[in-house]
């Protein structure tokens, strides 16, 4: 019998260095992107509108397992890109194709005090309308959900007719009278800093104030405007140099320019409200007042076509309406920063659709404006879990 001999196999080709550099750096591409897109995202904090709870120069990483993941809206995308290709203004996406958004189910719905992830609802000054899951994102407090009746009153907030305490390192404006002269150094003691690195910058967190003698034809030194939390303030307060500490809160009644429905209500960033979130399948007469309130919400987020607005009156397709139910749920959000913060009292409510994510801690932070190069990382901050 004869005995079978194996043939000689021939062996496998190498790959060259470029294809083996190539598909490791495919595949790494593809995990991150499944990475970033199935469970958590970075972020870096660019404004102090989150102070104290969160800094300029804070790098965290957002949950999007707690909400429930978003699918993607506009699918022709470079990857690990948000609006455009990187160090340059070239478009990363095409938005020839748009899919409607569903969300998955997630551990927990968005509730009050809960910071947030979510696309600035309207487009940002000078910029293009980008897709919804493309547009700026902004990291803010929810303050009210879907339901909530919600007013703000000489800055304490109220949720439901019950008071909602404030965050414990949020922060606002107060003039300390004093003729004694600060510099940054004591600023800095107390953790209060100018920032002119942020991206919307620069951002005075002190300033002097001084007041004109007409008599001596002089101006003289009678205090200092700050922005700090309240722990801090407490502190200021009881050094014996000072006279006086008073809360810079604007008075009721005073309309401030750009708030909010502010076309028919007296209101301002310490006093706004009271007004109801909307809530899906919740229905609302219309009116003036609701106009002003909720009519931004009809024309630009509920999903409808042909939408004319007037002070007085809403049409749909060319139909007026007498009233009109929401399509999906909505949030109120606010900045931690009451008096430096962009927020709902400014530009209305955030849609649901417009949520990516739960701030969950902070990885890492790095002070812009360092006394000194060890100080350069805020020690700290590393790893704190963001409540």
């Amino acid at each position: 019998m004869r005995k079978k001999t194996l043939g000689h196999q021939p062996a496998k080709p190498q790959k060259s260095f470029l294809r083996e550099w190539f598909n490791s750096l495919l595949f790494a591409v593809i995990a991150a992107t499944l990475i970033r897109f199935l469970t958590f995202e970075a972020y870096a904090i660019p404004t102090p509108s989150m102070e104290n709870s969160l800094m300029v120069g804070d790098f965290l990483f957002v949950s999007k397992l707690h909400y429930g993941i978003r699918t993607p809206r506009t699918p022709l995308q470079i990857p690990l890109t948000h609006q455009s290709i990187w160090g340059t203004k070239i478009p990363s996406y095409s938005d020839l194709i748009q899919l409607p958004s569903f969300r998955l189910p997630g551990f927990t719905t968005v509730k009050n005090g809960d910071v947030v992830v979510f696309n600035f609802p309207p487009p940002k000054p000078g910029e293009p309308d980008h897709p919804v899951d493309l547009r700026t994102n902004l990291i803010k407090r929810c303050i009210g959900i879907p339901g909530d009746r919600l007013e703000i009153r000489q800055e304490k907030v109220y949720i439901n007719g019950k008071a909602f305490p404030a965050p414990a390192r949020s922060q606002t404006s107060y003039f300390i009278r004093t003729s004694e002269v600060l510099n940054e150094r004591f600023f800095r003691k107390y953790n209060i800093v100018n920032d002119y690195n942020s991206a919307e910058g620069p951002f005075i967190n002190w300033q002097p104030v001084e007041q004109y003698d007409e008599a001596a034809k002089t101006s003289a030194l009678v205090g200092y405007q700050v922005t700090t939390t309240a722990e801090t303030i407490a502190r200021i307060r009881a050094l014996d140099w000072v006279k006086a500490v008073e809360p810079l809160t604007e008075p009721a009644g005073q309309p401030e320019p750009g708030i909010y429905g502010g076309a028919t209500h007296e209101w301002n960033r310490d006093n706004f409200g009271p007004l109801t979130i909307p809530k899906e399948g919740q229905t609302i007469p219309i009116n003036p007042q609701t106009i002003a309130v909720y009519g931004p919400v009809i024309s630009r987020y509920d999903g409808n076509e042909k939408v004319e607005i007037t002070p007085n009156s809403i049409k749909i397709d060319g139909k007026p309406i007498q009233s009109y139910t929401f399509k999906q749920d909505y949030y109120f959000m606010m900045g931690d920063n009451r008096h430096n913060s962009d927020d709902s009292r400014y530009w209305g409510f955030v849609p649901k659709d417009h949520i990516v994510g739960k701030a969950v801690f902070v990885w890492m932070s790095i002070d812009p404006t360092p006394a000194t190069a060890w100080a350069k990382i805020r020690w700290n901050r590393l790893f704190r879990v963001i409540e």
